[in-house]
């Protein structure tokens, strides 16, 4: 009799630490994939939004060329068409990016990513913490910087071009500024 109550009492501990570990592993996979879902869905958003937008159509909508092709040593961004008055206006809106990216492909320029930024100043004056956008934390580029602008948060966002990095990493490795002519 006590080896049955034993038995049982040992299978009864066996079940609550294998329930236990199911339980954990499920709740720590949660946000990870959460995470991954709202990453999806900002990719999504930026494709519906822009629809690969020509150079012609992002200066329609306000967005200029600022400076030329941005590269680095962990490869390159490509060509900024910022919008002024989004910019400016210290908000982030996954409908509304603040910058078109452009690759410069034989000649021309092609949509590859999208930036979101926002000025630190004009963040912080409504806001306590730093920007999340679906579920991304935005990057601070403190100031001085190499763009000559004050300090602000950014993320890229590889909606149009593979980056081995990541979707949301600054640098791609597959985009060059060799062929950029300015």
């Amino acid at each position: 009799m006590k080896h049955i109550l034993k038995i049982r009492t040992l299978s009864l501990i066996g079940l609550a630490v294998m329930l236990l570990f199911v339980l954990t592993t499920v709740a720590l996979a949660q946000p990870v994939s959460q995470a991954q879902t709202n990453g999806d869905n900002l990719v999504k958003t930026v494709r519906l939004v822009t629809q690969r937008a020509p150079v012609t159509a992002a200066e329609a909508n306000g967005y200029g060329r600022f400076l030329g092709c941005v590269s680095g040593p962990d490869g390159s961004m490509g060509v900024h068409y910022p919008n002024p008055t989004l910019v400016g206006d210290g908000m982030l809106d996954a409908n509304h990016p603040e910058v078109l990216v452009y690759e410069p492909v034989n000649g021309k320029l092609v949509l590859a990513a999208v930036e979101y930024l926002v000025l630190y100043d004009d963040w912080h004056a409504d806001n306590e913490g730093p920007p999340v956008l679906a579920g991304q934390v935005l990057n601070y580029v403190g100031s001085p910087n190499r763009y000559g602008m004050p300090a602000f948060y950014e993320l890229h966002v590889w909606a149009w071009k593979h980056n081995p990095n990541g979707v949301f990493a600054d640098w791609n490795p597959n985009v060059s500024c060799e062929t950029y002519a300015g």
